[in-house]
């Protein structure tokens, strides 16, 4: 990308993100990003008494509000911002200025079509829109682009872990760097900050010259240079509370980090609903789920799924586990804790309930719930579409038991589907007792009868990815 211009591309590209982003319907958040020159405190705010700022963006003096482009206006939200996307992985803005990005979106999904032998009508068939998301993944594959969720702040974001494979603690997040130090990604968050005063003070930060800004009600981004560094800055905003990313990057890295600063800032998310599924295709950095104590010795039965390529099993209070048995079938896994003691074992033996109206109990994901490791319970009804309503996030591996206090099954939440116009629902099944009970016969293990109280049984099983 032109190095004259290529800050105000970015930031007029990620301000465009940030008006997709805003509009109804679209279920995306954005978030503010921090680097570490600045000041790290804001004023405390009242955001109940304090009315919304209005939306401006800027270029030096210069205000202007982008609009969204036409060559998109036709799509559903979430899938006009997922194009824009795939657009920018494959650099389709390179060279332009910020007044031609939003006018040239068309342009770039023809030259899209031109390159794959298409007609350029500028509007993506079906098949199109696949090569493009599966062109979009060659260069996401290329620095190794994994979506994770930050257990420092809270956010969800995207690391390109090529570039900057070392991690660890920032000043108030997270913090991941080059071996050399010429990128740097950092996370924050400020529990009592004013989003309209940060982003102010952030604008006159020290030896920083700003090339691009846009404020909207809960968020904002800022974009230009930092000593000799690129920079990008986004913050979104919930009450009082801010979160944000910051990306820093040498100028001789722009060919590259040009597009991935963008990618990085598009993918983050603040404030993630904690119950939204993952696009499909990907996993948690750091999962949780619930696994079921199947014997004293300290055999634990959870889903294959939630433990699947985990490089870590922790079990909070027991330590680490080990993953010694699995049934892809049934996504079932069975699971070790070496030296555990005071187990209960889960009484899994008995028939089979007849009735489709279920408790289930599990520990909810910790941004679901308060408590480290408390266990709750949710109603649910078994129906021909699955578990009726979905639990929350962390109940993949909960037990479901009937009215009578007799264990139904597993609880499993599914990978999501694309349902209408690139929506994604978050599914939940149940993996029945007599499932269960055949998998842990094939392990040699004896179901347990009796009738303890199940909530004495689940635990929470943290996964840890690479």
């Amino acid at each position: 990308m032109n190095t004259r211009i290529a800050s105000l591309a970015v930031g007029q590209v990620m301000g465009l993100g940030l008006v997709l982003a805003s509009m109804p319907a679209v279920a995306q958040q954005s978030g503010i990003a921090r680097p570490a020159q600045a000041p790290t405190t804001a004023a405390p705010v009242a955001a109940t008494k304090k009315p919304a700022p209005k939306q401006t963006a800027s270029r030096g003096k210069e205000p202007r509000s982008p609009e969204v482009p036409a060559a998109l206006a036709a799509l559903p939200p979430r899938e006009r911002f997922a194009v824009l996307s795939d657009l920018l992985w494959l650099g389709g803005f390179e060279g332009m200025s910020a007044e031609e990005v939003e006018e040239h979106v068309g342009d770039a999904v023809k030259a899209f079509q031109r390159r794959n032998g298409g007609k350029e009508t500028g509007a993506l068939s079906d098949q199109e829109r696949a090569l493009l998301a599966d062109a979009a993944k060659a260069h996401q594959a290329a620095v190794n682009w994994r979506v994770i969720d930050d257990t420092a702040t809270g956010a969800r974001l995207g690391v390109p872990e090529k570039l900057v494979p070392r991690a660890g603690a920032g000043s108030t997040g997270s913090r991941w760097t080059s071996a050399g130090g010429q990128v740097q990604i950092e996370t924050f968050r400020l529990h009592e900050a004013s989003l309209p005063t940060l982003f102010e003070q952030d604008k006159k930060a020290s030896q920083r010259s700003v090339g691009y800004s846009l404020l909207s009600p809960d968020s904002f981004i800022i974009t230009g240079e930092q000593k000799l560094k690129k920079f990008v800055e986004r913050a979104e905003a919930r009450g009082s509370e801010v979160r944000g990313i910051t990306i820093l990057y040498d100028q001789a890295t722009e060919g590259t980090m040009a597009r991935v600063a963008v990618a990085v800032s598009d993918a983050f998310q603040g404030f993630p609903d904690p119950n939204a599924a993952m696009p499909p295709g990907r996993k948690r950095g750091v999962e949780y789920g619930t696994a079921i104590v199947a014997t004293s010795r300290g055999e634990l039965i959870a889903p294959a799924q939630m433990t699947d390529d985990c490089q870590a099993i922790t079990v909070p209070g027991f330590g680490h586990a080990d993953r010694i048995a699995e049934d892809k079938t049934d996504d079932l896994a069975l699971l070790r804790l070496y030296g555990a003691r005071n187990l209960v074992p889960a009484a899994l033996a008995g028939d089979s309930p007849a009735d489709g109206e279920l408790t289930l109990v599990g520990v909810a994901d910790p941004l679901a719930q308060p408590g480290e490791v408390a266990v709750s319970s949710a109603a649910a009804s078994l129906t021909t579409q699955g578990l009726v309503p979905v639990p929350k996030l962390g109940f993949s591996g909960a037990a479901a038991i009937d009215k009578q206090g007799r264990f139904a099954g597993i609880v499993e939440l599914k990978s999501p589907i694309v349902a209408g116009a690139g929506s994604l629902a978050r599914q939940a099944a149940l993996v029945p007792a007599t499932a269960v009970r055949g998998f842990l016969a094939a392990q040699g293990i004896a179901p347990t009868a009796g009738h303890a109280a199940i909530d004495q049984s689940v635990v929470r099983v943290i996964c840890v990815r690479k």
